[in-house]
């Protein structure tokens, strides 16, 4: 099977998404965009792994969070906030099983698990997890549902991770999912598209940065 690109992947235009993401019922969820995850000095920064496609995924996050706000749409920040006591048994396993006992120590509470560049304001939804779910052991789901929140613009960080354990959560709690394809990102080849592809067959529409921008503005 030859290389998946990102345009073989079905993505919703402009003209039809406009009617699915309308402002007042939609969240842009913004996952993991944090020191650790991004940034040149965080723990995977000083490891060395290329964060360039990382780092475009977040230009085109600044600029959905920018007409999310002009929009009136609600968004939701999440991040990974870790200590030792947090990490659970089957976590440290599957590290020690993997030849990595203690694990990587990512996103402890402190300066690698601060926002990097994205930051939410006063009204906008945070939340804390200690894993990959953003719903499993948080109050996201109430959060969205009190605010009359059906459906989910996800963008960050990463594609086949975080953002792929949100996107099924999400829908497996009966929200409208969507996946934005260039405002999300992995930090492995091919692993991207991927999960965006197993997404859209599953649970998620998927569309892009332009399209949700000329939505909301229309």
């Amino acid at each position: 099977m030859p290389d998946l690109a990102l345009a073989d992947i079905p993505h919703v235009a402009a003209s039809d998404l406009a009617e699915m993401i309308a402002p007042e019922r939609t969240a842009l969820v913004i996952v993991d965009i944090q020191v650790d995850w991004a940034a040149p000095q965080g723990l995977l920064g000083q490891y060395g792994v290329d964060m360039s496609e990382p780092h475009a995924a977040i230009d085109k996050a600044e600029e959905l969070v920018s007409t999310a706000r002009a929009a009136g749409a609600t968004l939701a920040f999440v991040r990974v906030v870790t200590t030792e006591e947090t990490d659970s048994d089957a976590l440290k396993t599957f590290y020690a099983r993997r030849g990595q006992p203690g694990g990587q120590g990512i996103c402890r509470k402190g300066h690698g698990a601060d926002y990097y560049r994205l930051f939410p304001e006063p009204g906008d939804i945070e939340v804390e997890k200690v894993l990959y779910d953003c719903f499993y052991g948080t109050d996201m789901e109430e959060e969205l549902r009190s605010r009359g929140i059906d459906t989910l613009l996800i963008t960050g960080l990463s594609t086949d991770c975080c953002v792929d354990a949100a996107a099924r959560s999400a829908f497996h709690r009966n929200f409208n999912v969507f996946v934005v394809s260039d405002a999300t990102a992995a930090y492995e080849p091919g692993l991207h598209e991927a999960t965006l592809r197993v997404l859209s067959k599953n649970c998620a529409l998927v569309a892009d940065t332009q399209a949700v921008k000329a939505a909301w503005r229309s």
